[in-house]
């Protein structure tokens, strides 16, 4: 492989490499930080590089490798977190003055796991303050650039580990999703983004935009990345309450099998609604796709989606101002005025309708997974409109970059985004796949039998 080609490549690709001692990851971390030096200046997707850290742990990985053992797959891959996951002595902004100068002295569970698989941080990413915003752009450590258009957007929460992941800087890298913030900010840069179900991820040592809606997953290059970084990351942490004691399956094993009778669901209300004329194409065509590999397309209604994405939006708005309450009264300057007014309305609701909130989500979700069981998951957009310029906030964009994500997340149903086309302006589309609860497997299967049928994967920004 040239360097190009290693900068872009997948974690399946490289492992097996790397295991046989043909690739060395002293190669791949010092390939990574070159990139960081020639390209985080125009994309400013980190806000801090681990350098120094990063070569010691390469340098152990080569070592222990060499020695007989190898981890697995995610062994001396180099990999990027998102930085609302605490990390020991290295400072985690979450975006915002208010963390400029936490240095931690624990690791968030996710960051735990990495180091026990050996992959190894290459450093923190950027993100929207506070993540609670989906373009990226920050007011405090300025705005993420999209790799495929520097011009545009990476989406968000997670845009610095979408660009990042995109753009050779890193090969995979941690995200987390209240409501949009791993799938969106994946299908505005051509990757694959997974949001697991509730309670598959532990939380512990993520800092929080909202307790009952905040999800932690991974952001690749390939599905198959994706689930071995799921088999990873997933399984039960005492430290989180809402992280549940399920078992695991081999989620790589599961990704061959057919698809062949499988019924998949496409609800065109509410999701396919004011969609743009490019975005909803590329969906279309995908579903042909699915249908020619032998998938059975059925059209579902589900329950009031809008009530769910309203109520989700109160949620998180609610959850978030409680989150940071003594913040906002002791320190708004700390604040962006975005970030003042959002709050805001998080303080304007009530007890009561927080509370009723709560309760339409639990029947809300009942219903939706009564429906479930009548296909094996559902296809939609990622996102109804592409990625726009930085300068730009179109009327409705800021409504329409979350409206079919936040469903899932209310729900606490499983969903990922792969690539599945561009528009005209050469800007990526990303497919939705929504699956039952704890059955990520059967949802990367699906994602996996489009993506081996197309080839949206194997494209890179241009250089």
């Amino acid at each position: 492989m040239t360097a190009s080609d290693l900068a872009f490549a997948t974690i399946a690709e490289v492992a097996p490499r790397i295991e046989a001692g043909e690739i060395s990851p002293v190669e791949l971390t010092e390939l990574a930080l070159d990139r960081i030096t020639q390209r985080n200046t125009q994309l400013n997707a980190y806000i801090t590089v681990m350098a120094d850290t990063a070569r010691r742990t390469s340098e152990r990985a080569a070592a222990a490798i060499k020695a007989g053992q190898y981890l697995g797959p995610l062994h001396g891959i180099p990999v990027a977190v998102k930085d609302l996951f605490a990390t020991s002595g290295v400072r985690t902004t979450f975006g915002s003055p208010l963390f400029a100068d936490w240095v931690p002295d624990y690791d968030a569970a996710v960051v735990e796991r990495l180091n026990a698989a050996g992959a190894i941080v290459l450093g923190k990413t950027n993100l929207h303050e506070l993540a609670y915003g989906t373009t990226s752009s920050n007011a405090h450590y300025g705005a993420v650039r999209n790799p495929w258009h520097l011009e545009c957007h990476p989406g968000g929460s997670s845009g610095g580990s979408g660009a990042a992941v995109a753009d050779g800087l890193a090969m995979a890298a941690l995200g987390s999703d209240t409501g949009a913030s791993i799938r969106q900010p994946a299908a505005c840069c051509g990757l694959v983004g997974l949001k697991p179900t509730f309670g598959r991820v532990s939380k512990f040592g993520a800092l929080s935009l909202s307790w009952s809606m905040d999800h932690v997953g991974p952001m690749t290059r390939s599905v198959e990345d994706a689930a071995l970084m799921l088999q990873v990351l997933a399984g039960h942490d005492a430290r989180d309450p809402t992280c549940m004691r399920r078992s695991i399956p081999d989620y790589r094993e599961s990704l061959t099998k057919t698809i062949r009778g499988c019924k998949l669901g496409v609800a065109r209300q509410f999701f396919f609604e004011d969609c743009d004329p490019e975005v909803e194409a590329a969906v279309e065509n995908a579903v042909h796709v699915l249908r020619d590999l032998g998938a059975i397309i059925v059209d579902v209604e589900l329950p009031d989606m809008w009530v769910c994405h309203r109520m989700g939006s109160l949620i998180i708005a609610v959850e978030g101002a409680a989150y940071h309450a003594d913040a906002l009264r002791t320190r708004p300057e700390k604040f962006s005025d975005e970030m003042l007014t959002s709050f805001g309305l998080g303080n304007f609701y009530t007890g009561v309708q927080y509370v009723q909130a709560q309760r339409l989500r639990r029947h809300l979700t009942v219903e939706t997974q009564k429906r479930f069981e009548s296909f094996d998951a559902l296809i939609t957009p990622t996102s109804p409109v592409p990625t726009t310029r930085i300068a730009d906030d179109p009327p409705g964009h800021a409504l329409l970059r979350s409206r079919n994500t936040l469903p899932f997340n209310f729900t606490s149903l499983p969903a990922i985004s792969v690539p599945c086309g561009f528009t005209s302006a050469g800007l990526p589309v990303g497919l939705q796949i929504a699956g039952k609860a704890f059955d990520e497997a059967g949802m990367l299967q699906i994602a996996y039998a489009y993506e081996q049928a197309t080839s949206w994967h194997q494209k890179h920004p241009p250089q």
